[in-house]
């Protein structure tokens, strides 16, 4: 019998609150003030299903207020807030007031130079580079 081995700490199940088409807001000062979410990256679901994504989830999303150098523009993104609650492994059940994307590259490196209000602690252990900016870990 082949034994598993685990690597650093299992994966949490956070619950999935943001839709394909969901608007939020831009947490940094990318330019971009309201995106819309139009593809979950690393997604894998059945046909047809809509896809959804978490909190520390990298979306694609297209930018629908702000600058205009940054209006109609496609950019990756991660979530770092999400209005649903969802459970921890130590028992909390975190929710925040919005939801919130910080503007990314491929890589998950921030646009922007700072990023406004809380970030969940998922998405800070999940991409150190936000995790750099952000003033609130919650």
């Amino acid at each position: 019998m082949a034994k598993r081995k685990v690597i650093g700490r299992p994966q949490v199940h956070i619950t999935k609150g943001l839709i394909v088409g969901s608007r939020m807001k831009c947490a940094d000062n990318s330019g971009a003030r309201i995106v819309q979410i139009i593809a979950v990256k690393n997604y894998r679901g059945r046909l047809n299903r809509i896809p959804k994504a978490s909190v520390a989830d990298m979306v694609i999303v297209s930018v629908k207020q702000g600058t205009p150098q940054r209006r109609k523009q496609i950019f990756p993104a991660v979530v770092v807030r999400q209005k649903l609650a969802f459970r921890r492994r130590s028992g909390d059940w975190i929710e925040f007031e919005e939801n919130a994307v910080v503007l990314t590259n491929e890589v998950g490196d921030p646009i922007g130079s700072e990023i406004r209000g809380p970030v969940a602690k998922e998405a800070a252990e999940r991409w150190p580079r936000i995790a750099h900016q952000a003033s609130i870990i919650v």
